[in-house]
């Protein structure tokens, strides 16, 4: 029986505080509650400064994630509300720019351009080269994105124009070269992808998903400390029938106690928020970012650089030998 009586007193013990927050909490909602202790200012403004930094995580994310979730969840995921959300990378899905209306079959994708093309310059026949088009994978099949799309389509339409001229066609030669350069191009983007994850996504969300957290569960503490000290007062001052002059040094303990507990828990969400918004990692991460697509944008400039010049000298001598054939008719 005093077994019994010792888990009921610990089992009170531990509902009162929740039920006293609950309690002063709805007070407050119902503008029932006299008094509410007001937070220090600088603790406020870091309160604004940090939910300012969340927001920026938010939107970036929103971006460059796919997000599975309902809509509760991924307001939840921004609030202090610790539901976990289910996200996967935008770059980690390989076809975010692949074009939707495509129809590709398994053997278009067999090979590399650079393959394919070494396969197609060995064919003696319109069959052979046909072959060489659809010949299965070497490995697995190629990458499902816009400049790997382009380049097969770049391919398939020389090897067409080829097939149906007797001669070299300047156009069939120019789509071969273009689809060599843009499956380069789409290997780049690919690796611009991985560095994104590794160097940007990665550090961001750790931020979102660690540190702002953090910071949310201080500010909890924060906030419960100020409820269970404000239900205190409330409750002390209605025995002592209002009057905090005859508050008894019990109550007076009890108070102080609270009190204690709300400027310690102040404090530590003070540091904690403090020491969120001055680490230099979200900007050393949008810094990763740039470089990525900066390293990107660079590799394809080489490439299409160095195929213009080449194209443009087909389309030189196709206009010089159009113009000649104009001339002799």
């Amino acid at each position: 029986m005093d077994k019994f009586q010792a888990f009921g007193k610990n089992l009170s013990a531990s509902f009162s505080p929740f039920a006293a927050r609950t309690q002063q909490m709805i007070k407050e909602q119902l503008g029932q509650a006299d008094d509410k202790t007001q937070l220090p200012d600088e603790y406020l403004e870091l309160e604004k400064r940090v939910d300012a930094l969340k927001l920026v995580h938010q939107k970036l994310l929103q971006v460059t994630y796919v997000i599975g979730s309902t809509v509760r969840e991924q307001t939840c995921l921004f609030s202090h509300d610790r539901s976990s959300v289910s996200y996967s990378s935008q770059y980690s899905n390989e076809a975010y720019d692949y074009p939707p209306n495509i129809r590709e079959s398994f053997n278009d994708m067999g090979r590399t351009i650079s393959e394919k093309v070494q396969l197609l310059s060995q064919a003696s026949s319109p069959a052979e080269a046909q072959a060489a088009l659809t010949a299965p994978p070497s490995a697995k099949p190629q990458p499902k994105t816009f400049n790997h799309a382009i380049a097969r389509a770049s391919l398939s339409g020389s090897q067409t124009l080829a097939q149906n001229s007797n001669n070299e066609d300047p156009l069939a030669t120019a789509l071969e070269k273009y689809a060599l350069a843009s499956e380069k191009v789409g290997e780049a983007r690919l690796s611009q992808d991985a560095q994104i994850q590794s160097r940007f996504l990665a550090g961001w969300n750790t931020t979102l998903n660690t540190n702002l957290m953090f910071a949310a569960k201080a500010r909890r503490n924060v906030e419960n400390a100020r409820l269970m000290l404000d239900s205190v007062k409330a409750s002390k001052k209605a025995a002592a029938r209002g009057d905090l002059d005859n508050l008894s040094e019990e109550a007076r303990a009890e108070i102080e106690q609270a009190e204690d507990e709300f400027v310690g828990q102040t404090e530590e969400a003070v540091s904690v928020m403090k020491n969120v918004l001055d680490t230099p990692e979200p900007l050393r991460n949008l810094a990763d970012l740039i470089a990525a697509q900066l390293e990107f944008h660079k590799r394809a400039y080489e490439i299409l650089s160095e195929l213009a010049p080449v194209v443009d000298g087909l389309q030189v001598e196709q206009e010089a030998s159009y113009r000649k054939s104009r001339e002799g008719a």
